[in-house]
């Protein structure tokens, strides 16, 4: 079975170490920066080109979430309509979601795809925190990572458990919470900005509200566990996924939203702004003057003609 698993996860292996060792050459090769920190930065390069490469599904996965907001309404309705025959009530549900093209779990997807991704990093860090190389790491390699040395002491294959020095384990808890604090944020920031009101009940809402607490908790008590190095891989993620939250609500936010509310004063304030005076005089059509009748000239006699 580990075999097996070995097996399939080999391709992941190869492109993690490959990418990593792409980045460090970059950074301690050509940059001179020190070894940890060389590491560090190849981690955090890692994390991006994932997360870069993850941009179609993330779009993908905001507009699912949309599309399951806004049915939020017609969902209840069914359940008000079919709430007795709970077979009927989940038949006409998902055919709901299929004639608008909505998959419930579509907003899983990125982080179950960067799943097999950080199995694979933390796997390479395991076995670099021993000395042994993976995919295309080798020996001396894996030595060097596992020994690179950051903040002042902290090695990159080190986590809270592991460690030999209190100081390590702050940092360790330090970066956990950080984990954990950027995994409950990103979710709140969907949640409370990008959701209307009628999306705040109902089965869906109450699914939102469990991941919002419970997937922190799990990564705060798994994240102690962790290497340094795929704290700082999840962190930089999670970081990301922020940015990336407020660029696309900011600008793309759902109907009846907060964002949206704000989005329109936004574009109120910088479209309909009152004018000035000077620019209210010049651009005020003038009225144009009527023009007086024509008169038309009297016929004089012949003996007022010779008065003359």
């Amino acid at each position: 079975m580990i075999d097996f698993f070995n097996w399939v996860m080999a391709p992941l292996y190869y492109a993690t170490s490959g990418i990593l060792i792409v980045f460090d050459n970059l950074f301690n090769g050509v940059l001179g920066v020190s070894e940890g920190w060389s590491w560090a930065f190849a981690i955090i390069g890692l994390t991006i080109v994932i997360r870069t490469l993850l941009i179609p599904l993330f779009v993908k996965q905001i507009k699912n979430s949309r599309n399951l907001q806004l049915l939020q309404p017609k969902v209840k309705e069914l359940q008000k309509k079919y709430g007795h025959d709970r077979e009927r009530l989940t038949q006409e549900t998902m055919k709901l979601y299929k004639d608008t093209g909505t998959n419930p779990l579509a907003s899983c997807f990125p982080l179950l795809l960067q799943m097999p991704i950080f199995l694979a990093l933390f796997r390479t860090l395991n076995e670099a925190a021993h000395g042994k190389g993976l995919g295309f790491l080798s020996t001396e390699q894996a030595a060097s990572l596992r020994d690179g040395v950051l903040f002042g002491g902290v090695k990159i294959s080190d986590s809270f458990t592991s460690a030999d020095t209190v100081y390590t384990q702050v940092v360790a808890g330090l970066l956990v919470l950080l984990m954990t604090i950027t995994t409950f944020t990103t979710q709140r920031q969907l949640m409370r900005k990008n959701m209307p009101e009628s999306a705040l009940t109902g089965q869906y809402a109450q699914t939102q509200k469990i991941m919002l607490y419970v997937l922190p908790l799990v990564f705060a008590v798994g994240g102690i566990a962790f290497p340094i190095g795929v704290l700082l891989y999840w962190s930089t993620s999670n970081l990301w996924t922020m940015g990336q939250q407020f660029y696309v609500i900011r600008n793309n936010p759902t109907p009846g939203t907060p964002a949206y509310e704000a989005k329109q004063a936004r574009v109120a304030k910088r479209g309909h702004a009152a004018p000035t005076e000077s620019s209210a005089v010049a651009t005020e059509p003038e009225t144009p003057k009527p023009t007086p009748p024509r008169v038309q000239p009297k016929k004089q006699s012949r003996s007022k003609r010779k008065r003359r």
